[in-house]
């Protein structure tokens, strides 16, 4: 079995945002969306205090909540570990954006453009009606994979098979592979560091881990 994960280490995160640039770009999202955030985090006491930088997005959770309460089966779990969205089965109902705990989730409603109401040429060229009034979130560049997939590449290896915001690391913070693969460059970075995965507690399983000392 194959299982798609991400590790962000955070003590290489700069939180210079490239990663949520590059996303945007990629998948070309409205103003205000943002699949692929990054936190701006304080951590310790005075004077011994650290900042961190925390990339946030979709988990693509082992058990997702968002999947169990979605009631036009528009959510799915792939077995790889890839959770998707089915735009012409989502009925806009955002049961899943509140069930969800990691804020993943977005819902634009009407057509926005980042310098007014009228598109620029490349906003006109990319723009998806299907994406509007439904659920939408981070894929993990679920069509770069699958395509590359398809050419014999390796997602995490080959950047025409790996997710956009991986790509764009200039820290070299964020990666991306086969957890269940032991010899994978996700699986070595998971057996050789100290990690945690984000609210692990609740039992969600989620695909993305984070390093830190």
């Amino acid at each position: 079995m194959t299982r798609w994960v991400m590790v962000a280490d955070l003590r290489r995160c700069v939180g210079c945002q490239t990663c949520t640039a590059a996303c945007k770009q990629a998948n070309a999202t409205p103003p205000g969306v943002q699949w692929r955030r990054v936190l701006d985090l304080e951590e310790g006491t005075y004077p011994d205090v650290r900042r961190a930088f925390v990339p946030v997005g979709c988990m693509h959770c082992d058990e997702p909540p968002c999947l169990d309460v979605c009631p036009s089966t528009a959510t799915r779990r792939r077995d790889d570990g890839i959770v998707t969205i089915d735009y012409d089965l989502c009925i806009g109902c955002s049961y899943c954006a509140v069930a969800c705990p990691y804020q993943a989730r977005h819902r634009t409603d009407r057509a926005t453009f980042a310098y007014g109401a009228a598109p620029s040429r490349a906003e006109a060229q990319r723009f998806d009606e299907g994406r509007l009034a439904v659920a939408t979130k981070c894929t993990f560049c679920v069509d770069r994979i699958d395509a590359g997939r398809a050419r014999g590449l390796t997602p995490g290896v080959d950047p025409e098979a790996t997710p956009a915001c991986v790509n764009s690391c200039i820290a070299g913070a964020l990666h991306f592979g086969d957890i269940e693969d032991t010899a994978s460059n996700v699986s070595r970075l998971i057996a050789e560091n100290r990690h945690f995965r984000m609210h692990e507690a609740l039992g969600t399983g989620p695909g993305f881990y984070y390093l830190w000392d």
